[in-house]
């Protein structure tokens, strides 16, 4: 069944969302969508009426398992997309999210196949999220923030929780991209800010705030 590009929206906000709170309130979807409440209301009674969300009165909502499956394909979709615009039209990974919005509501399971194919099955995109497989299935791998890191051991930048044009353009600015191999030399008290070393390159000071939004894993 084909859906419209606004319930696959909505679909997509409510997985995120209920990921870090299982139970999605109407304000916080509101929010994350920037649209009115009553909008929202409207809307999750068609998604319920399709039988794509379960409701706790009082409490809040969530998808079902056939509004997940839902969901986690679209998800697939926009994250094989940034990865091809990427890797192979050579778009900043600031510059793809957008046209990934676009390009993740068509609707061709073949074409979305072919591309996983013939990007030879990514395991991430561009910014480190893990892209389902075709079976709906996530490769998570384990990882922490920076900031939590100690000091001089190596770690490789795995993914960035934070992916706002200015975040993305502040980390390709200090060279810091997914795979970059990076140790801690100096935690500045003061502000928390971190002096980090990155192979090949003087050293570079991100605030606290930066770095807990880089997520990495042991080497």
């Amino acid at each position: 069944m084909k859906y419209s590009a606004s319930k696959e929206n909505y679909l997509k906000a409510i997985f995120h969302l209920q990921n870090e709170h299982a139970i999605v309130t109407t304000n916080a979807l509101a929010s994350v969508l920037q649209t009115k409440a009553a909008s929202v209301t409207d809307m999750l009674k068609k998604l319920k009426a399709e039988k794509l969300l379960l409701y706790e009165r009082y409490k809040g909502f969530k998808l079902n398992n056939d509004g997940r499956k839902i969901a986690i394909q679209i998800i697939r979709k926009h994250r094989l997309w940034e990865y091809f615009l990427v890797e192979k039209l050579e778009f900043g990974w600031d510059e793809v999210h957008e046209m990934a919005e676009e390009l993740e509501h068509l609707s061709s399971k073949k074409l979305i196949d072919r591309l996983d194919a013939f990007l030879g099955n990514p395991q991430t995109d561009p910014h480190g999220d893990p892209i389902p497989d075709s079976n709906g299935k996530f490769n998570y791998q384990k990882q922490v923030s920076l900031s939590d890191l100690p000091l001089n051991k190596v770690a490789s930048v795995s993914a960035i929780s934070e992916q706002t044009t200015g975040m993305l353009e502040l980390l390709q600015h200090k060279n810091i991209r997914i795979g970059t191999r990076l140790e801690i030399k100096k935690k500045f008290p003061f502000d928390n800010s971190l002096e980090l070393k990155i192979r090949n390159q003087p050293p570079v000071t991100i605030s606290e705030q930066v770095a807990k939004k880089i997520l990495v894993h042991d080497n």
